[in-house]
């Protein structure tokens, strides 16, 4: 039931919320969408610098643009950031569309990165 049901309908309906009007209409907003896809990158895909020795520099780094996806959890954390009233719509659209951007470009930048 959750799965299949309720978990789909949560993300139809943030998905429906993102403001994406107040993101366009606020150039500092929109600038903070770049800088929060390096910061996804960085915290999530520095870790992957531990296996450098191990597999090589090309793996590695397509190795941490795949571990640098991160989607559910921000929708998740936007979400509650907004209904309490910590976090501005506009902040949770351009942390959504970094998180968005991440899911669509890393894993697709991965396969160059490795020469194939």
């Amino acid at each position: 039931m959750g799965y299949g049901f309720l978990i789909p309908v949560f993300f139809v309906t943030s998905g429906l919320r993102l403001d994406l009007g107040g993101l366009l209409d606020d150039p500092a907003a929109l600038l903070r969408v770049p800088l929060f896809l390096l910061a996804l990158l960085a915290a999530r895909g520095v870790p992957a610098l531990l296996w450098i020795r191990r597999l090589g520099a090309r793996p590695t780094a397509a190795m941490a643009l795949l571990q640098a996806t991160s989607l559910p959890f921000i929708v998740a954390a936007t979400q509650i950031g907004v209904a309490t009233g910590l976090m501005s719509s506009v902040t949770s659209a351009a942390l959504m569309c970094a998180g968005l951007l991440s899911v669509l470009l890393f894993p697709a930048f991965a396969p160059a990165v490795l020469g194939r």
